[in-house]
């Protein structure tokens, strides 16, 4: 297939690559062949937000931009423990795809990284469409990108920002895992210093991979940190976000440490690890930051959208907090938010509002989702939610000063309170359908009741000897 040219080829043909990506599809081809790349990951992000895929030579890769590639749709319908939770094979039964068949990956040429954990290797997100072409009402990227187009149909623009937590940890003889720096040293210089060589090979292959970094910190917790990047659109964060947790990990684990973006690891004094979803609107035309205010007040469009935000706080918590796990992180005076409100340069909040008069980096910050979520997911709530609160002319209640205490509504409790909360908004049904609602609440369901059944270590000490 080496003389086939990709605007004649079946994805092209089919308008699932535009004339523009496959001028940036041939670049790509022959920035592999400069670059002496040897495989390419081809790769989705799934329901979960972790990177499935194949890996292929580079000389399959102008075929890859030519007919796309199959792999087996059960991947769409499998809980965390990656089991399918959907009757494949019972005759009218729920699956949303029969007899475990295939998907098609079409890859998006902007998406392309080299250096992404391996000097050989290159690697290159794709979208999930039906081997027909059709599109997929659960793939991750058609989902964010619905909302994208949604806003831009009301004349907006989103740019948000990555600023995510992690824990590093080494493993001993014995297996325990111990936290690469001790004890709670916020911000502490010296604590950097103790971890600089993980922490300049993170920054190394992060830069290397063409990721915008900011700033690597120490975090609160032992062995916590946070690392921060530019702002972009709502896109190339959720890509960037999905490469930032692939990478730090895989050079943990080749310097042989052990990275966890979980939200609260059982491990003694460790903390919990937040992704806070800076976000700002701009409006198309004049490219304004339509949050800025011009005085002390809110602007219109930030008030309505702080409003959509905690309106339908508790639905969106499925796609910010979507484990059993991340409803643990949320407590009190842990600058972890566990009530829905907002504040002005409130870290206790749920919506922590950093705006000033004439400041064209004015931005709410919204600190209730997880590490570990699904990043095209999450952003997709941010923006449905903003847009429910514009659309329905919602305006920001009176802003918190102790949020842990004047607060009227609280986060769900738990995972199962937050999938009833999203299978029952109507305006997230919405904005995302119901064959996406239903779809990700028999998911989640499956895994909520495993936990419930599953016997913990604090049911046995708890009651084995009591009776």
């Amino acid at each position: 297939m080496s003389g086939v040219s990709l605007i004649d080829g079946w994805l092209a043909q089919r308008g699932l690559l535009s004339p523009e990506a496959c001028e940036l599809a041939e670049a790509c081809i022959a920035r592999a062949a400069t670059d002496q790349i040897e495989t390419v990951r081809v790769v989705f992000a799934d329901q979960h937000g972790v990177l499935r895929g194949k890996t292929v030579t580079a000389e399959r890769l102008r075929a890859v931009f030519t007919t796309g590639i199959r792999v087996p749709s059960t991947l769409l319908l499998k809980d965390t423990a990656h089991r399918t939770v959907f009757p494949v094979w019972q005759s009218g039964g729920a699956s949303p795809m029969r007899n475990a068949s295939d998907v098609l990956l079409v890859p998006r040429p902007e998406t392309w990284r080299t250096s992404l954990g391996s000097e050989h290797a290159a690697l290159v997100h794709c979208d999930v469409v039906s081997v027909e072409g059709e599109p997929i009402a659960f793939s991750s990227r058609r989902l964010l990108q619905a909302q994208i187009d949604r806003l831009a149909g009301n004349g907006l623009a989103c740019v948000f920002g990555l600023e995510v937590e992690f824990q590093v940890y080494t493993r001993t003889d014995t297996g325990e895992l111990v936290p690469l720096n001790t004890g709670m040293q916020y911000l502490t210089d010296a604590r950097y210093t103790d971890a600089e060589p993980v922490l300049d090979a993170i920054r190394r292959a992060v830069v290397a991979a063409g990721m915008p970094l900011q700033s690597v910190e120490i975090e609160m917790g032992p062995g916590q940190f946070e690392c921060t990047f530019a702002c972009a659109d709502p896109m190339a964060i959720a890509d960037l976000a999905v490469n930032f947790r692939t990478l730090a990990s895989a050079v943990c684990k080749q310097l042989g440490y052990v990275a966890s973006f979980m939200a609260k690891p059982r491990i003694s004094g460790a903390l919990g690890n937040g992704w806070h979803i800076h976000q700002s609107v701009i409006t198309l035309g004049d490219n304004r930051n339509a949050f800025m205010p011009t005085d002390d007040a809110l602007s219109p469009t930030a008030s309505a959208w702080i409003g959509g935000l905690l309106a339908n706080a508790e639905a969106a918590c499925l796609l910010t907090t979507p484990t059993v796990n991340g409803y643990k992180r949320y407590g009190e005076y842990q600058l972890a938010p566990n009530g829905i409100g907002w504040g002005s340069d409130n870290r206790g909040a749920m919506v922590r509002t950093l705006m000033a008069a004439g400041d064209p980096a004015s931005r709410v910050e919204n600190r209730v989702a997880e590490s570990g979520a699904n990043p095209y997911f999450a952003l997709a709530s941010q923006i449905a939610c903003g847009l429910d609160g514009i659309e329905q002319s919602r305006v920001a209640p009176p802003p918190l000063v102790n949020p842990y205490e004047d607060i009227e509504r609280r986060l769900p409790a738990n995972l199962g309170a937050a999938i009833e909360a999203f299978a029952a908004s109507e305006p997230l049904r919405a904005a995302f359908g119901d064959a996406f609602v239903d779809y990700l609440t028999t998911i989640k369901r499956a895994e909520w009741q495993r936990y419930l059944d599953t016997v913990s270590e604090w049911e046995q000490a708890e009651y084995f000897d009591l009776f």
